[in-house]
């Protein structure tokens, strides 16, 4: 199919479709943007007008029922995630879903029952960015004993946090009829540590909603199921433990980011600082303190996800990011997390 045109159909184009998606199949040979499904025509046909989509529609099953169409690309709320993939992959259709992958795992554990039910289409997860440019190089430094066995990954991330706002309105990050068991960008954050240290055995995990009520689009007040402000901690599976916080309602926090990787013989430290920007630090047993590390250009990742997504479907690589069995790992996490703040217990994963 390498020579071959793509059709794409767009089920969902919010922000991260319109900046990321969009434009990344476009850079891609032999892509054709056929037909897009949004909430309503007019804001289908904005999208259309602007990135040369043919075709309009306001029912997601026009692209899943539309025979010329070769991919999908579901850019909707979690709570679609579900029901679109499952219906596409079994359509015959290529699907590269956004993250977070489901509502919750049994969601996650149906898409990927239904990828291994069509194991001739590619099934693909958007994947974490934060620490790609960054992850063969950390990943690398485990692997010749930088920082010999692992101790704790201690992790503190606010990027985002400010002091609580107590008249912002409801997103529908806030909402669990939309957003499920995900909890703020905890899911990406532990999809990025998965890759160098693995997942974890298990989780205990308090939060609290700092801002208890929101009001919604009609002005009704609502109260706040989903923390804005959680703490993790919890053992590996490969050795060591990890302690996770992350907030929305945090002021003046030094960082947007910082994780540690504590060892034996070393520490590694990913940061990322006010402005953005991440920044790896390493420092061994004897070493002063820690040092920036260079990262090889050869060996720094960025990207992709688009063209991993078609060159897969073009059998020129397998996908790494984001698998679905990596995606079904990542929502045991979360619903363990959800499952030990609602009920106060500790949690063994699957």
């Amino acid at each position: 199919m390498a020579n071959e045109t793509l059709r794409v159909g767009l089920i969902g184009a919010g922000g991260n479709t319109r900046s990321r998606h969009i434009p990344g199949f476009l850079a891609q040979d032999n892509i054709s943007l056929d037909i897009v499904a949004n909430r309503t025509v007019e804001s289908g046909q904005r999208i259309a007008d602007e990135f040369g989509v043919a075709r309009v529609t306001d029912d997601w099953m026009d692209v899943v029922n539309d025979q010329s169409i070769d991919a999908v690309c579901i850019g909707t709320w979690p709570y679609m995630h579900a029901p679109m993939t499952i219906a596409a992959l079994d359509a015959g259709k290529h699907v590269l879903c956004e993250a977070r992958m489901a509502m919750n795992a049994a969601e996650a554990r149906m898409m990927l029952a239904a990828s291994r039910r069509n194991p001739t289409k590619v099934a693909q997860i958007v994947t974490a960015p934060h620490s790609l440019k960054f992850d063969n190089t950390i990943i690398g430094l485990i692997s010749d004993g930088a920082i010999g066995d692992l101790i704790s990954l201690d992790a503190r991330v606010t990027a985002g946090s400010n002091f609580p706002n107590y008249d912002t309105p409801v997103h529908w990050r806030h909402d669990r009829d939309l957003s499920g068991n995900n909890i703020m960008a905890m899911g990406i954050w532990y999809e990025c540590m998965m890759r160098w240290v693995g997942p974890a055995k298990t989780v205990h995990a308090i939060g609290q909603a700092v801002v208890p009520h929101r009001k919604d689009e009609n002005g009704c007040r609502r109260p706040m199921a989903i923390p804005d402000h959680l703490d993790v901690i919890g053992k590996l599976e490969a050795g060591g433990q990890m302690r996770f916080s992350i907030s929305s309602v945090s002021g003046h926090a030094p960082s947007n980011a910082d994780i540690y990787l504590f060892g034996t013989e070393g520490t590694l430290l990913l940061q990322m600082d006010k402005s953005g920007e991440f920044t790896l630090f390493a420092g061994g047993r004897g070493d002063e303190g820690l040092s920036e590390v260079t990262v090889d250009p050869s060996k720094a990742g960025g990207w992709r996800v688009e063209e991993e997504f078609v060159s897969a479907i073009r059998g020129q690589e397998q996908v790494t990011h984001t698998d679905f069995v990596t995606g079904v790992k990542y929502m045991d996490w979360t619903d363990a997390v959800t499952r030990s703040v609602r009920e106060g217990v500790a949690v063994t994963l699957p």
